[in-house]
């Protein structure tokens, strides 16, 4: 999403400008074209050689330039931006832009740009907690800027609270979502990812080879583009999206009382998630030893999680299922969309190169509960997440 778009990376001065140069890294390497503005005080910090040799663009400080002006000036650099982002943003800059002075380069082309404009504040925690700098930034957002809410830790002044500028891995992340079209705003989504666990003894379990990077890729796209996402995930190593609500469980029983405490309240409910179909019956309270060359195991059935969502579900709420097969994959697709009273499923085959388990890619059948049918190429599964969203807002806007 940052491949072809102009990024205003504005500087401002504190001990954090280092990691608005790592910034800068992550969005070059996403692929933005970032043209690099500094305040005075940031050039204290750090030279900005730096920033330039890394944009691979001239840095700009003043904001009357008597060579640079005429190509570059601050109404320029505000015209050609897709996004503006201020990391770090100081009380001071906030202040300013809050209250519509613009003195500099920085504050005249933020004032000057309508591209939207992310800003990542650093300071001490008292100056955050500060009744004056609260107004500003409520004062800012009611006029739609984005913020990247500090954190709390250890600040380089000795205090310790909050006022620690966000990792620039999560400012990134911000502002992909600043850039994303915001289709889903107002929407709740709810998602279900990765494995269930369904305990033998305290030391070994059933469970299956499901990583949850599907899932996980859903509930992300959803979120940058505008939803109140719900993340319930089984067991899974990967890092939660950002700004997504995560609730952790374990075993297909945990799955189902997170799902049906929270579905009444979902505009979209995708169930992504690979539950086991059985449990042990009578699961051990120790650990099990080794006394024979066999074990056997008594199973029974866990319940339909996916088949009890569409028994409950609500008055235009959109139902999505998934089907992780082997054979026969449309024909057991089909037959799942129709008996749990789906609006759409979502079918692989586990087996085929590219498309399984533990992989970063996926190949797709979409199946509607009218019959129709697509299918997605390989695609990583980011793209596969979008373009089954795609086809959800398709089928809410059509209404069937």
């Amino acid at each position: 999403m940052f491949k072809g778009k102009t990024v205003i990376l504005g500087v401002t001065g504190g001990i954090a400008v280092y990691k608005a140069v790592e910034l800068l890294r992550l969005l070059v390497k996403a692929g933005a074209q970032v043209h690099v503005i500094m305040t005075k005080a940031a050039c204290e910090f750090v030279t900005p050689l730096t920033f330039q040799t890394l944009s691979g663009n001239p840095v700009h400080t003043e904001l009357f330039n008597l060579i640079t002006e005429q190509e570059i000036g601050h109404i320029s650099l505000a015209d050609r931006a897709d996004l503006c982002i201020i990391a770090p943003a100081t009380a001071n800059v906030i202040g300013k832009l809050a209250n519509g002075i613009a003195d500099d380069l920085l504050t005249t082309t933020m004032m000057a740009t309508k591209a939207p404009v992310l800003i990542a504040p650093a300071m001490n925690v008292n100056m955050y907690e500060n009744s004056i700098y609260q107004e500003n930034e409520a004062r800012l957002q009611r006029h739609g800027y984005l913020f990247a809410a500090p954190v709390s830790g250890f600040l380089a002044c000795g205090w310790e609270g909050k006022g620690k500028l966000q990792e620039p891995a999560l400012i990134l992340e911000e502002a992909a979502r600043a850039l994303t079209p915001q289709d889903m705003a107002g929407l709740s989504v709810l998602v279900t990812a990765g494995p269930t666990r369904e305990a033998i003894d305290p030391v070994r379990y059933i469970s299956n080879h499901s990583s949850g990077k599907m899932g996980y890729a859903i509930a992300r796209a959803a979120r940058l583009r505008g939803a109140a996402v719900t993340l319930v995930s089984g067991p899974s190593a990967l890092t939660p999206p950002v700004g997504v609500e995560l609730v952790e469980v374990e075993s297909a029983a945990q799955m189902l009382a997170a799902v049906l405490e929270r579905s009444a309240g979902a505009d979209i409910i995708v169930k992504a998630a690979a539950v086991a179909d059985y449990r042990v019956a009578e699961p051990a309270g120790q650990k099990m030893k080794k006394k024979s060359d066999e074990l056997q195991l008594s199973l029974v059935k866990n319940a339909d999680i996916l088949a009890e969502l569409g028994r409950l579900k609500g008055k235009g709420q959109v139902l999505v299922g998934f089907a992780a097969e082997t054979e026969n994959l449309q024909a057991n697709a089909a037959l799942k969309l129709a008996a749990k009273n789906l609006d759409m499923i979502v079918a692989n085959d586990v087996s085929a190169a590219g498309a399984g388990f533990n992989v970063d890619t996926n190949i797709v059948r979409i199946l509607w509960r009218d019959g129709r049918c697509e299918e997605l190429p390989l695609l990583t599964k980011e793209m596969i997440a979008s373009g089954i969203l795609d086809r959800v807002l398709l089928f809410r806007a059509s209404g069937s």
